[in-house]
């Protein structure tokens, strides 16, 4: 035994060490280097599984993967957590536009290849990894999915070995409900808008803004805010959403940033030119 293993290690430390792709009959293969010393020899299966060969130590596993409705998908080798070493990565088309991504990681302690599971947040609107970007500037992960007619991305960061949901949007459908208090000036190639957060590794919100839902924001720089004027002679402005009175008010013309939206309220700043940002809620369905 310990000679066979041997011999498939001095095989699989042979071949490339970053990646290399042959064919097996119709089986698509990848060699990898997963971490100093240890190779991977991974084979797709006709089921859409991986099957999987460590060296030196001979360790064997079956990885579930992704398919496409015709059962393919393709394999490859990327730095998805930016140690230097590659990690194995099978993609696969869902429906018309989407693509699936799984993403195995070494694990040195227990030897073996695990699934890269990000930490769950509800606020994530693609679930699971899809479409992956891999951002090594700015060492970020993007997964981007179609639902409906809408676009979505949800940016990826790492705290230690934790992948969390760093950035996510929220489409809003109040284009029209807020024209007439504030007005957006949006072009032919303006997406909906939408409420971009930035979050913490425990999933607090450190910030929110409203931008193009079709254009995400730039990872590791702050939210840019959309702005619009106000349109009304007078608009209240309350301090939080449900407020039935306020003394405050914004009038025609009062160039606002929008930052947040709550069930039909949105939150907007206002550059006060002697108090300085004055934040305020406006109801869009009074």
């Amino acid at each position: 035994m310990k000679h066979g293993n041997a011999m498939l290690a001095a095989v699989l430390m042979g071949a490339a060490a970053a990646s290399a792709h042959a064919q097996d009959g119709a089986r698509a293969r990848l060699l990898l280097e997963v971490a100093g010393g240890v190779q991977v020899q991974a084979t797709l299966q006709d089921d859409g599984g991986i099957a999987v060969v460590l060296a030196p130590s001979g360790k064997r596993q079956v990885l579930p993967g992704v398919t496409d409705a015709d059962g393919n998908a393709r394999l490859s080798a990327e730095d998805v957590d930016f140690d230097g070493h590659p990690e194995l990565v099978a993609r696969a088309a869902v429906g018309m536009v989407n693509e699936a991504v799984a993403v195995y990681r070494y694990a040195p302690a227990r030897q073996e290849l695990v699934a890269l599971a990000p930490i769950a947040n509800d606020r994530a609107q693609c679930g699971d990894l899809m479409g992956l970007t891999v951002e090594a500037d700015n060492r970020t992960l993007s997964s981007s999915c179609r639902s409906g007619p809408m676009w979505y991305v949800d940016q990826y960061r790492y705290d230690g070995g934790r992948l969390y949901l760093y950035r996510a949007e929220r489409m809003l459908m109040l284009d029209d409900l807020l024209e007439p208090y504030v007005f957006v000036k949006q072009t032919a190639d303006s997406g909906p808008l939408a409420v971009w957060s930035t979050f913490d590794p425990e999933g607090n919100v450190l910030e929110t803004a409203i931008g193009d839902g079709l254009e995400a924001p730039r990872a590791g720089s702050p939210l840019l805010r959309i702005s619009g004027h106000v349109m009304v002679a007078r608009l209240p402005l309350y301090r939080q959403p449900g407020d039935a009175t306020t003394p405050r008010y914004l009038v025609r013309d009062d160039r606002v940033e929008l930052l947040d939206e709550r069930d039909g309220w949105v939150q907007v700043s206002y550059d006060h030119p002697k108090r300085g940002a004055v934040l305020g809620w406006v109801n869009t369905q009074p």
